[in-house]
């Protein structure tokens, strides 16, 4: 199996985000700019508006399948915490593989953006504004495996069910 990025079904999109199969039809999937770029570049289907001190939860209508030793991490954009100071209000944004498809969301992966600047800090529609790179990873032989039972913020929740 290869990794890939899908958009959501229009069913989560209208959830989500609206009842509007032309936006959810021009959404585009991340994209890697050049041959040696690390990250797949996530692109604004609209316009978005960050004022100064203002955080964004980003729904970005894609979902990522990939292998389960491998963690697809999330990153802003370099130059929007260089030049602007907008950060991700997490820093860094971990996908497991179990994600995917879950029953709460699909797998729905959002962005959740925080402009730190004195200036609005606008992302057009087309332009990216966060990347995603997928790693392996090694894990441990003697750990306890729990299966996820849901989506965002869910890992723990069977634990916390016990308590």
């Amino acid at each position: 199996m290869e990794r890939f990025f899908e958009k959501i079904s229009f069913e989560e999109f209208q959830k989500d985000i609206k009842n509007d199969k032309e936006l959810y039809d021009s959404i585009k999937l991340p994209e890697r700019k050049t041959k040696y770029s690390a990250g797949y570049d996530f692109i604004a289907y609209e316009e978005i508006v960050l004022k100064p001190n203002e955080i964004k939860k980003i729904p970005t209508g894609y979902k990522a399948k990939f292998l389960s030793d491998e963690v697809l991490m999330i990153f802003v954009r370099s130059s929007m915490g260089f030049k602007y100071n907008v950060r991700m209000t997490n820093q860094v944004g971990i996908i497991e593989s179990d994600y995917y498809n879950n029953i709460d969301n699909e797998g729905h992966i959002y962005v959740s953006l925080q402009n730190e600047g004195t200036k609005d800090f606008v992302i057009k529609k087309g332009e990216g504004y966060a990347q995603g790179i997928f790693l392996k990873f090694l894990t441990c032989g003697d750990e306890v495996i729990n299966e996820r039972v849901g989506g965002l913020g869910n890992t723990n929740r069977k634990e916390e069910e016990n308590e």
